[in-house]
């Protein structure tokens, strides 16, 4: 056994001194600058910079330090010392590159020069922006000339909504849609699910809601590593008696318990607040059944005492609720029982507890949307909700909880394949051309795109695109055969290994660092989770002289590619971004009035939500109950009993794709990411031993092989049935085919997989 890997239980709360720990191990192994210091005082403050972790949102009122674990982390590696110099890239080969795991790429350090790879030396060199910027041009026009539905443009959640504003644009004076997003991979099924339901593709929820809700129903969202910061929202909600409850096939730590660390009397004597009164340990894809369960056991109650429902406002503002009442009185609580993993005792305990409370908001994260009937999921946890009139009220609604911090906001401004997102006639109007309006590439049609050779190019506006989706195997594989690859990024990751015949690597600016143009340093926007909008602006010195802003990278990529149109002024643009904001403004005039103004509003302004006025802009004009197609949201029905449903996890030291270290603090793992969670009775029934390695192998119909070698088999408190292992690592289990149906969002937390024991079983000891 490896002696630097440890599994042991982890006893401590979320927060405290391990967080504390957490960052000051990272700070060192960063190497930060000393404008780190200023930067986390000024970290989600008005005046300040917003993270470039989470989209959680921005108080008007902030704490001292209103910065979490993962978002110090983030700006640590953003304001690195280290720097990826073209000497780096002179003495190792992509090839050898390839062998190196995410933590190590990222360690390397920002990047500082536009590099392009060179297939004969199988290396990157340095080359100049205009050299660059024209070799993309030419190779962009051509393929234009051919098709321009052959090329890609991918934009990352965390680029600025100046950038995105332009780079949509770019993309359909280029002549198509194909504007996938991170949102193709998390939350285009909430995007597709609310607006058939409540009339609006986001979530209903403000910050200040939190201070008035009774009750908070969580479903699939892991808070203390994915959005730690919300914690304060919860730790203040729990101290003033508002009942929290928990559906999570994992039990996740900052949902347990919290210690704040900016608490000094929590810290010294070793306080910590319950987070969650009631955890309920559904069985992943499992959720259906459960809000089911729970809404059967409301009409149960409604008959035999009244008084549960609320029928005014299902009368006056609901739509479909005769069809859901039956089809939940209908449900047999056996079957509810085996859908989802719960006793019956449970789901009536938590439906008795929502009955009680006033004002409830319903959380959600990626256990909800990344199944097969993900639509169906979140809309589901909407029909919980429209039964007691929990949309459109103060501390009640629905509450998505978003990764990337601005992923949302690109899709505000243009982010999108479909057009019928996009007011392409108000484009058309302000730019003088004729905007494609054929449906463009998600995420998964990209990649079948790539995989069957019909994409000959792709454009990345950061992210890590190739590590990120699924089918790594054969997206690898097929990655090269594309003509042009253009990477632009801050640091490195193993999406930039693998290159077309014209490869570029183009270093941009960091959100954290002065961005300096022709009238002075420039600032930035973005959208949070609740829909509110943010000025973001950057303070500390960049690390290479030879940075571009990201607007500056679009816009020399749009002269060089694009025929000139004098109406779209991408020089004074770059300039001046608020010449970007008001072409935004006058693009979405009710979202954006006033927008270089009122930007700088503590907390963000508020895009304007018709759900909460209770003004529903669906087909029916009305809040609409959707009945479910199945209980069960999974790929695995009818399989047999040696098939378990996989949940692709994120560690501790872990955000999206970024890999910040090898220690998950709250599951108890130190020193790989190579393990499987499995339930103490699969592990008996199955034959796995404690710390033996095991194969896992996706079940599918295509009959492909998919497998992870070199797994330790971990015991930990999960459903039967499931099993838990990492996230990027465990996509080459995912089959492309295997997604939500109708927002095609790969299927992540419940892949079909079985185990295959292997030789060499290990006997893990505890760390001391």
């Amino acid at each position: 056994m490896d002696s630097h890997i440890r599994i042991r239980h982890y006893e401590g709360p979320a927060g405290g001194w391990g967080s504390v720990q957490s960052l000051f191990r990272n700070a060192l192994r960063s190497r930060v600058r000393l404008a780190t210091i200023d930067a986390l005082a000024h970290q989600n403050k008005p005046e300040g910079f917003a993270c470039v972790s989470c989209a959680w949102a921005k108080p008007a009122r902030p704490h001292v330090a209103e910065f979490c674990e993962n978002g110090a982390k983030a700006t640590f590696w953003e304001l690195t010392g280290k720097q990826a110099l073209p000497e780096f890239f002179a003495t190792h080969t992509v090839t050898e590159l390839r062998t190196w795991d995410d933590y190590s790429l990222e360690a390397v350090g920002r990047l500082t020069h536009p590099m392009r790879y060179d297939h004969l030396l199988d290396i990157y060199e340095p080359v100049s922006w205009d050299l660059a910027f024209e070799e993309i041009g030419r190779e962009l026009r051509a393929i234009r000339a051919e098709d321009p539905k052959k090329v890609v443009f991918y934009a990352s959640g965390r680029a600025s909504l100046e950038a995105s504003y332009m780079y949509q644009l770019l993309a359909r004076l280029y002549g198509n849609n194909n504007l996938p997003d991170s949102s193709n991979m998390c939350h285009e099924t909430t995007s597709v699910a609310l607006p058939e339901v409540i009339g609006q593709p986001v979530g209903s929820v403000r910050l200040d809601d939190f201070a008035h809700a009774d009750a908070i129903f969580f479903f699939g969202q892991n808070t203390g590593s994915n959005s730690p910061r919300m914690l304060h929202q919860l730790q203040e909600a729990a101290k003033r008696g508002c009942v929290i409850v928990t559906f999570n096939p994992l039990k996740e730590r900052g949902l347990e318990r919290f210690t704040n660390p900016q608490n000094p009397v929590e810290m010294l004597t070793g306080g910590e607040t319950k987070i969650s009164h009631r955890y309920y340990q559904v069985k992943a894809g499992g959720d259906i059944a459960a809000l089911t369960g729970m809404c059967k056991a409301l009409f149960e109650r409604e008959r035999a005492s009244g008084g549960i429902l609320d029928h005014g406002f299902i009368a006056e503002h609901c739509h479909g609720f005769e069809d859901f009442r039956v089809f939940c009185e209908e449900q047999s609580w056996g079957v509810l029982e085996k859908e989802s993993g719960l006793k019956r005792t449970e789901m009536e305990e938590a439906a008795e507890i929502y009955g009680r409370a006033n004002a409830v908001m319903g959380v959600y994260g990626m256990g909800l949307t990344q199944h097969k009937l993900g639509v169906t999921t979140v809309q589901s946890l909407v029909n919980l909700l429209l039964l007691r009139g929990n949309i459109g009220r103060p501390g009640a609604g629905i509450c998505p909880v978003r990764g990337h911090s601005n992923v949302q906001g690109q899709r505000t401004v243009g982010i999108s394949e479909k057009p019928d997102l996009v007011p392409l006639d108000r484009l058309a109007e302000l730019y003088g051309f004729e905007p494609p309006r054929e449906e463009g590439l998600s995420t998964v049609d990209a990649c079948r795109g790539i995989l069957n050779g019909e994409v000959r190019a792709f454009i990345g506006l950061g992210g890590n695109f190739l590590r990120a989706v699924p089918e790594t195997g054969p997206m690898e594989d097929a990655w090269p055969k594309m003509r042009l690859t253009v990477q632009v990024a801050t640091k490195l990751n193993r999406g930039h290994l693998f290159n077309g015949d014209v490869a570029y690597l183009l270093p941009c600016l960091g959100r954290l660092e002065v961005d300096m143009q022709a009238t002075g340093p420039q600032t930035v926007t973005i959208e949070d989770s609740t829909a509110c909008f943010h000025a973001s602006k950057g303070r500390a010195r960049p690390i290479s002289e030879h940075l571009l802003s990201e607007p500056a990278i679009i816009a020399g990529i749009a002269r060089m590619a694009l025929p000139e149109n004098p109406r779209v002024p991408w020089e004074e643009w770059v300039a001046d971004y608020s010449m970007v904001r008001d072409a935004i403004e006058a693009t979405w005039p009710d979202i954006f009035k006033d927008f270089n103004t009122r930007m700088w509003t503590p907390g963000g302004f508020e895009k304007p939500l018709s759900a909460n006025r209770r003004e529903w802009e669906t087909k029916t004009g009305k809040a609409n109950f959707k009945v479910p197609e199945a209980l069960s949201a999974s790929f695995d029905s009818g399989m047999h009993d040696d098939v378990l449903r996989l949940i692709t996890l994120r560690s501790n030291d872990q955000f999206n794709t970024t890999v910040y270290g090898y220690r998950d603090r709250f599951r108890g793992v130190e020193g790989t990411r190579m393990v499987i969670f499995l339930n103490p009775a699969d592990m008996a029934r199955l034959g796995v031993a404690e710390g033996g390695n095991v194969r896992l192998e996706t079940v599918a119909a295509d009959n492909v092989t998919r497998s992870v070698s070199g797994l330790r088999a971990v015991s930990y408190d999960i459903p039967e049935g499931c099993c838990g292992a990492y996230y990027p690592e465990c996509n080459v289990l995912i089959p492309l085919s295997q997604h939500a149906e109708r927002s095609k969002v790969p299927a992540a937390k419940s892949v079909p997989v079985r185990l295959v024991a292997e030789g060499g079983g290990l006997q893990l000891r505890a760390a001391e």
